[in-house]
């Protein structure tokens, strides 16, 4: 004689959940340590740029009479005005033609560079060339002002936007062969492939095809060599003289040296040197945090 188990007699096997459990950390306990840290971060970064902001808001009257930190009574415009009138718009388009100058440059070569040793990486002249280039990483722009100084006094640039612009593009190329060469390289070969075997040179498949796939990784170089040429101070104050030859970091210099005591003007140069930074930032923003993150999301 058979029996039959009814359902409710059956034994019940529990089912496995076979999806990683994820170890819930208590709803009442909080990490203020890591809260408290952040927030002391953010008022390292917000308290200085506060105060330039409501300082170069300031009349330099009384300026010492009143709390750093607190904001101005009687918000004035004055110290731009003055700093308009101290011929600051030449040394903006000093320095724009000596940014825009580098960058295009630097940043075209580099790609052509990286462009070519990632794809002839089995010939030997690439090879060195690239081990040229990642030796150039390791030699600071401080150990070879004498050098580029004799160098530009013998090809009688001295003293000109010229003189700028040259070490400028030597120093961004290394660094951006490699960054772009990285990129180059996660692109899938079979893409190269099918340009080639549809009949396109090298050239077009550079342009063609490389170039928008590595949009990010050729806009984050743009803009950090953008920044470090910007922001250059060195190789202006060596080989540069004339004071309408000065650039941006180099005028907020000597006019922080002209108007010692005016420390809201002072402050009102620095706000008016960084808004071209904060307006291309604000522009490529996006694409910047693309090409930041775009190895860690491969």
């Amino acid at each position: 004689m058979t029996t039959t188990l009814t359902k409710q007699q059956r034994p019940e096997t529990p089912l496995r959940d076979e999806r990683p459990t994820r170890v819930r950390r208590p709803a009442g306990r909080r990490n203020w340590l890591g809260g408290l840290a952040g927030w002391l971060w953010l008022a390292v970064v917000f308290i200085p740029l506060y105060w330039i902001l409501i300082t170069s808001l300031k009349a330099q009257s009384n300026y010492y009479a009143s709390n750093p930190l607190a904001p101005p009574d009687d918000p004035t415009l004055d110290n731009y005005q003055l700093v308009i009138e101290s011929d600051f718009i030449s040394y903006f388009v000093n320095s724009v033609v000596v940014t825009a100058g580098a960058v295009i440059p630097a940043v075209t070569v580099s790609f052509m560079a990286a462009y070519a040793i990632v794809r002839g990486w089995r010939l030997r002249f690439l090879r060195t060339v690239n081990a040229l280039f990642l030796m150039g990483l390791a030699i600071p722009l401080q150990a070879t002002v004498i050098p580029v100084y004799l160098i530009i006094i013998r090809m009688n640039l001295y003293d000109s936007l010229l003189a700028l612009i040259l070490p400028s593009i030597a120093f961004a190329i290394p660094l951006s062969v490699l960054i772009l060469a990285n990129f180059i390289r996660d692109v899938p070969k079979e893409l190269f492939d099918s340009m080639r075997v549809d009949g396109a040179t090298e050239w077009t498949t550079l342009w063609r095809l490389a170039a928008p796939l590595t949009r990010p990784a050729i806009l984050t170089v743009t803009i950090f060599n953008a920044l470090t040429i910007w922001n250059g101070f060195l190789l202006p104050l060596v080989l540069t003289q004339s004071p309408s030859r000065r650039t941006l970091p180099l005028a907020l210099w000597s006019f922080q040296g002209q108007h010692g005591v005016n420390v809201p003007a002072v402050l009102a140069a620095v706000v008016l040197t960084t808004l071209p930074i904060l307006v291309l930032y604000a522009f490529a923003r996006r694409q910047l945090l693309s090409g930041l993150t775009a190895g860690f999301s491969r």
